[in-house]
């Protein structure tokens, strides 16, 4: 919309995001938007400026003359560069708008190099020091991690991803007539093993400190220990599903690739980083939209204290809301 917000009969509520979250086809063109790799191109500048139409607009100030349009992009660049719960300035690596260059470029190491020790040990010691940087910072609520919890997250994830790829490597070797394509799948497995160790132990703050619950206004009703158990799976079940089509589709086609007459083995890694890039274009706003970014939950499923000091307010909700992470 080109409307220019002095001649808007109602403003645009940008508190909640353009598309409609309650449903699957509104999370993923919002996750399209947030997620566009062209956003880590957005200079600090303009992202300042973003964040300060944004902060301001909610305190009833804007530019009269300013479209509806513009107020959207720049509360776009906001989303993509800003936590929701902290409002801080996210690391550049560790926003969603940076998964698929770096996701494609690691992945397509993993794929291409997973035969040799030296290679494995690398490209996952150098994927799971990415997931670290994600996990930390799409962390939910607004709880800091000590060094003791991210070292011991950070070694946990990357010894399981290593000891499970290292382990199927062992098994395949000495499964006589194997399929190839079985030692190209190895990634996945490991990429999946260590996704299920890292998110848990990164975000284990969250099971003792909890994280906000609001109700449908966004008034935080307190902090809850059980939404977390409900978090946290979601997030790796999208993280899992991300991985599927590029680490499972993508050795698959390579593996027909490589049967033809053109094909030579230089191709492999440019090629399968092609693909990864691709396919990750797509599930990552995908698999991000699997569950709602403001997850929702019953009172009356929370811990019993947080139930009586919600069920004590003046029109108590039924139902309130949690940010899950990413």
């Amino acid at each position: 919309m080109t409307q220019i917000l002095s001649k808007c009969t109602e403003l645009p509520d940008i508190s909640r995001p353009r598309w409609d979250q309650n449903t699957f086809q509104g999370r993923v063109n919002y996750f399209f938007s947030t997620a566009n790799c062209l956003n880590l191109f957005v200079s600090n500048a303009k992202l300042e400026k973003a964040r300060n139409i944004v902060l301001e607009y909610k305190q009833g100030k804007y530019d009269p003359n300013m479209t509806v349009d513009e107020l959207w992009k720049a509360k776009t660049l906001y989303d993509s560069a800003f936590h929701p719960d902290t409002g801080e300035k996210m690391f550049i690596l560790g926003r969603m708008s940076a998964q698929v260059p770096c996701n494609m470029l690691i992945t397509g190491g993993m794929l291409t190099f997973y035969q040799k020790l030296p290679h494995v040990i690398f490209f996952h010691w150098v994927n799971q020091s990415f997931n670290a940087i994600v996990n930390y910072t799409n962390r939910s609520g607004t709880h800091k991690q000590d060094d003791r919890t991210l070292i011991l997250s950070y070694c946990g994830a990357t010894t399981g991803a290593l000891s499970c790829a290292l382990s199927f490597n062992y098994m395949l070797k000495k499964w006589k007539n194997a399929p190839p394509i079985l030692a190209r799948l190895v990634p996945f497995a490991a990429i999946a093993f260590a996704n299920a160790i890292n998110i848990p132990m990164m975000r284990n703050k969250e099971f003792t400190n909890g994280i906000p619950v609001e109700d449908g206004e966004g008034r935080t009703m307190g902090f809850s220990t059980v939404a977390p158990g409900h978090a946290i799976p979601q997030v790796v079940l999208s993280r899992v599903g991300m991985a599927v089509p590029n680490m499972v589709l993508g050795p698959v086609i390579l593996e027909q690739l490589s049967k033809t007459a053109w094909y030579t083995p230089g191709m492999a890694a440019p090629l399968q980083t092609l693909l990864c890039g691709f396919m990750l274009a797509f599930s990552t706003p995908i698999c991000c939209a699997l569950f709602p970014q403001k997850s929702s939950i019953q009172v009356d499923k929370l811990e019993l204290s947080l139930q009586d000091h919600i069920n004590k307010l003046a029109n108590p909700p039924k139902v309130v809301y949690y940010n899950k992470g990413l």
